[in-house]
């Protein structure tokens, strides 16, 4: 993980689990590895966003998000949050709002349909639902 100024979306429970990282980090004689991780959570924890998202329908870090893929009749339900920091307790996928799925969704709105390159080809995807985590 590097150090980032930009907000990060994390669940209260991802938050709380930072915090008592850094709480034991601190307690820990100091080294330059354990300088390094409590800068880092330190400003994780100053960026950090926990507030529920308004459900407008927006696509954003913080949403659990439904699409069809093209050429799919099952839809794909996952929570639009960074990967390393979110927990989750229950067996909800999660994508990287920088991942290319996660960057072609991001900012659009339920009904839009978008195409993106992932790993191995272009895909086109529908976006059905996006609701906040709970």
């Amino acid at each position: 993980m590097t150090v980032t100024t930009e907000t990060v979306w994390m669940t209260p429970a991802s938050r709380q689990r930072l915090q008592d990282e850094l709480a034991g980090l601190e307690r820990e004689p100091q080294n330059p590895e354990t300088q390094a991780r409590i800068v880092q959570l330190r400003e994780l924890l100053r960026n950090a966003e926990t507030d529920r998202k308004p459900d407008d329908g927006l696509v954003e870090p913080g949403m659990l998000v439904t699409v069809r893929f093209a050429g799919e009749s099952e839809p794909t339900t996952f929570l639009l949050g960074h990967r390393d920091i979110v927990a989750v307790d229950d067996d909800v996928d999660v994508v990287s709002p920088t991942s290319p799925l996660g960057r072609a969704v991001s900012g659009r709105y339920v009904g839009d349909t978008v195409t993106f390159t992932g790993p191995t080809r272009r895909q086109e995807v529908a976006i059905v639902a996006a609701v906040p985590y709970p």
